[in-house]
């Protein structure tokens, strides 16, 4: 077995597979009992009981787009939580 790269970066971020990772998996049933135990018992979220949000589509300028993103996960959220902000302030 050769000397693997680690999977992720200092961030976090999975790399881009390469061939040799693929050549040295294994699949999950090859994993130790416990361990397939341990992963099948991890929560999952599950369906939202009552949804709160909807999906839509809108356009942004790319500063304001980028300004939101770069402040890391959750910037969704966040641009979310600006806007309610900015009703509370411009009542219709």
């Amino acid at each position: 077995m050769t000397n693997q790269l680690p999977l992720t970066d200092a961030d976090g971020e999975v790399r881009e597979l390469t061939e040799e990772d693929f050549k040295n998996a294994v699949p999950f049933s090859a994993l130790p009992e416990s361990l397939q135990a341990t992963l099948r018992g991890l929560k999952r979220r599950g369906k939202q009981q009552s949804p709160t949000k909807v999906s839509t589509t809108v356009r942004f300028d790319r500063d304001v787009l980028d300004a939101f993103r770069a402040t890391g996960r959750g910037w969704q959220s966040r641009m979310n939580e600006a806007l309610k902000e900015w009703l509370k302030e411009h009542a219709a």
